[in-house]
């Protein structure tokens, strides 16, 4: 089977950091994490160097013909957010949705897919100081400035700068697996999962102190014993905080609720133990703390929208055929 074809678009002007950030999910050999070797392809209007914003030129070996057969198509950044993308780079991205591709805006990138016409009546995130631009070029998307990423399944766009990884290990989770999303995680030391929204990020952050290593180590402890019961209460204690206090800064920190971010913790889990064994339904759910197949089930469905024996039987199937993963989860 031929390899995965990844292609980004890159441009004169183009932030380096922005351009890395596919470059490092997808443009590195992979296969020791599980995932399969990509055909990575920097591609721009035209072949040849590429000026960015830092003075860096790299050399861009493909033109627009690059994108095509494409598996995943990603625009990292844009520029001229007023003015629209060329017509054949418009003509390139819908040919390339048009076959099947997964279209991806990373940041700024959100404006080129938009204004190709492929969100219309659809959710779309970008960075959160230029969301209402995009909402007044396109009226017709519904701007989601509170996620991280949105993913409508044949197209993804996510908020500014860092939620690119988020975004990105987001794809991987959802073709190749949980459990290879967080063995990629752990490689470039990134969280496997970022809970909340880019909100947290418009008000300036919390000064670390010792207050807030406790509540790190409190948090780290709850990801290390997800089968044990945790409340609220406890977890505060942990951290030495007062319910209230801790409530107000987990929200703040961390964007969603504490017992949000405890599902998805074992969520996660539940996912990667029924990828990586063959465990009964009533042991997943118990080693993963939900503590019955129907709660699990019932989670399932409310978050990934399938059932845990769906998830694993398509799991195994594609690993069997070296398929993608089905976009199962919810953004």
């Amino acid at each position: 089977m031929s390899n995965p074809v990844i292609a980004v678009l890159a441009f004169d002007g183009i932030s380096p950091f922005h351009l890395s950030v596919p470059c490092l999910v997808f443009g590195e050999d992979r296969t020791a994490l599980g995932l399969p070797r990509f055909d990575f392809r920097i591609c721009a209007l035209k072949a040849g160097p590429i000026h960015t914003e830092a003075g860096l030129t790299v050399t861009a070996p493909h033109g627009l013909d690059g994108l095509d057969g494409a598996e995943i198509v990603i625009v990292p950044s844009w520029h001229d957010l007023d003015e629209p993308p060329s017509p054949p780079l418009v003509e390139a991205l819908r040919r390339a949705h048009r076959r099947g591709a997964l279209i991806v805006g990373l940041c700024l990138g959100t404006f080129a897919i938009a204004a190709a016409g492929l969100l219309s009546g659809r959710r779309a995130a970008t960075h959160w100081a230029y969301c209402d631009q995009l909402q007044r070029l396109h009226p017709d998307i519904a701007v989601d400035a509170a996620v991280l990423y949105v993913d409508n399944g044949d197209i993804v766009t996510s908020a500014g700068v860092a939620a690119g990884l988020d975004c990105c290990l987001h794809i991987v989770r959802a073709r190749y697996g949980a459990e290879a999303a967080l063995r990629l995680a752990r490689q470039i030391v990134l969280s496997p999962h970022r809970q909340g929204g880019q909100a947290q990020f418009i008000e300036h952050p919390v000064a670390r102190g010792a207050d807030a290593d406790r509540f790190t180590q409190a948090l780290d402890a709850v990801r290390a014993t997800l089968g044990e019961t945790h409340s609220l209460d406890s977890v505060a204690e942990a951290a030495g905080l007062t319910r209230r206090t801790f409530t107000r800064r987990f929200q703040k920190s961390i964007g969603t609720s504490f017992g949000d971010w405890l599902t998805g913790q074992r969520i996660e889990l539940a996912q990667r133990l029924l990828e990586a064994t063959d465990k009964s339904m009533d042991i997943v759910a118990f080693e993963a703390g939900f503590g019955s197949a129907t709660s699990l089930r019932q989670h399932f469905a409310a978050r990934l929208r399938t059932s845990p024996a769906q998830y694993q039987r398509e799991f195994s199937r594609r690993a069997d055929q070296h398929e993608p993963m089905a976009h199962t989860l919810a953004s």
